[in-house]
């Protein structure tokens, strides 16, 4: 049954249970990479791109036509994707972690 004189307390584990959901992903870190390796994107659990890395063959291979730099600009956005897709699971596994396999619509 629910106490409404436990909802302040309530309202407090949530807020706590969310800033350690945030601090966990701000400090998951993971990679998407396309190319071979050729292009490397490093984005943290926030979603928020780390860095990029573009092997330099990559580039020192570009004939200069515009058909190239098609080709590794679709590379780079197909490794900030892939990178972006494992962030997702980095946040739906940690999220589902903290909520001890709770069922809650829209996580899974």
């Amino acid at each position: 049954m629910f106490n409404p004189l436990k909802l302040s307390e309530m309202m407090t584990q949530a807020n706590q249970m969310q800033e350690e959901v945030q601090r966990k992903l701000a400090q998951t870190v993971v990679e998407g990479s396309s190319g071979g390796g050729a292009v490397m994107a490093t984005m943290n659990g926030k979603k928020q791109l780390l860095k990029l890395h573009i092997d330099a063959a990559a580039v020192t291979s570009l004939s200069g036509s515009q058909q190239d730099l098609e080709m590794l600009e679709d590379l780079v956005v197909a490794a900030v994707n892939e990178a972006g897709r494992k962030a997702d699971e980095a946040i739906q596994s940690s999220v589902q972690g903290m909520l001890g396999g709770l069922k809650l619509p829209g996580l899974g």
